[in-house]
């Protein structure tokens, strides 16, 4: 079945497309063998490496503590990053010079610099300050290298999606009366959410992943932290590592599927009902159309009439 979007394949094509399959399923059990087989040789697949991911101790006291601040640290990132960003976004397409340049030479700023030396300076501040205690201080420092670098790269995904859209939207809203800022609460940015969803489920995840970065160089018990205090008193590296990617692909996945689905919901949301004509019943519309321009311009005319009729009685 062929659409106006889509063609369906012909012959030659789906014996083209049965062929990549396979070679795709092949290439990957190569892959699956080549790792098992490489693992085995250096003995990691031996039960004693493994038995401690079956075992509550090893969650309990290593990797779930982790994961909670991994969990806590990007939740505090992602909930001051993006209204940060969208702030600093939209203040980059102010029409007063003296809060775009500023908003600009800060979110360029920020975002040339690596998140990992953001860390470090914000650690550094905060053991030179009073009000942190040292067990906090990981957290604060992480928390703030997140949110400084973030929200600078969500200022320019904000600023991408409004710039994006067409720019009839802000005339006609123009036209009718409304200031900018009304415009931009009520008009763009609504629009512009479907638009700029999937860069910032990207730099969301981007997020979870880099509180990493805290636990390698300032201390910061976060998931993979954990793990390698776990992998020091287990003797298992190779297993912790493999154990941990499956944990941040677990989470990531669950991200980027809430997203897909709030994306689609908002998508439909913007849809009309759906509802799809027939031919007949567009002919009949059409006819029906028809029928009332003809009946209007019969009406205009029989009113032209008896108003000349009248003129030339009055006459």
């Amino acid at each position: 079945m062929s659409s106006v979007l889509y063609d369906a394949p012909g012959p030659r094509a789906k014996r083209r497309n049965v062929i990549f399959t396979v070679v795709f399923f092949v290439l990957l059990a190569l892959l699956a063998w080549w790792l098992w087989r490489a693992l085995d040789s250096r003995n990691q697949l031996e039960w004693k490496l493994w038995k401690p991911f079956v075992t509550s101790e090893a969650w309990t006291t290593y990797l779930l503590p982790g994961l909670a601040n991994t969990l806590k640290a990007a939740a505090l990132a992602m909930v001051i990053a993006l209204p940060l960003g969208a702030l600093f976004g939209i203040a980059r397409l102010s029409d007063h010079r003296w809060v775009r340049i500023p908003a600009g030479a800060v979110v360029e700023f920020f975002r040339a610099i690596p998140v990992l030396l953001l860390m470090l300076f914000a650690n550094e501040f905060f053991a030179r300050s009073t009000g942190v205690s040292t067990e906090d201080r990981p957290m604060y420092a992480v928390v703030t290298g997140l949110v400084l670098y973030n929200a600078s790269v969500l200022a320019e995904v904000v600023r991408a999606g409004i710039l994006a859209l067409p720019k009839g939207q802000t005339e006609a809203a123009q036209a009718i009366g409304l200031r900018k800022g009304q415009t931009m609460g009520s008009i763009l940015l609504p629009q512009a959410v479907t638009v700029m969803l999937p860069a910032i489920v990207s730099q969301l995840v981007v997020i979870v992943k880099d509180t990493a970065l805290g636990g390698v160089m300032i201390g910061f018990t976060e998931l993979l932290n954990g793990r390698a205090t776990l992998a020091a008193f287990y003797a298992n590296v190779v297993p912790s590592f493999v154990i941990v990617a499956i944990i941040y692909i677990v989470l990531n996945f669950i991200i980027t599927s809430f997203a897909s689905w709030l994306e689609g919901r908002l998508r439909r949301g913007k849809k009309s009902t759906g509802a799809v004509l027939g031919p007949a019943a567009i002919e009949g519309t059409a006819a029906a159309g028809a029928g009332g321009a003809i009946g209007g311009v019969g009406a205009i005319g029989i009113g032209d009439a008896g108003g000349g009729g009248g003129g030339d009685s009055g006459n």
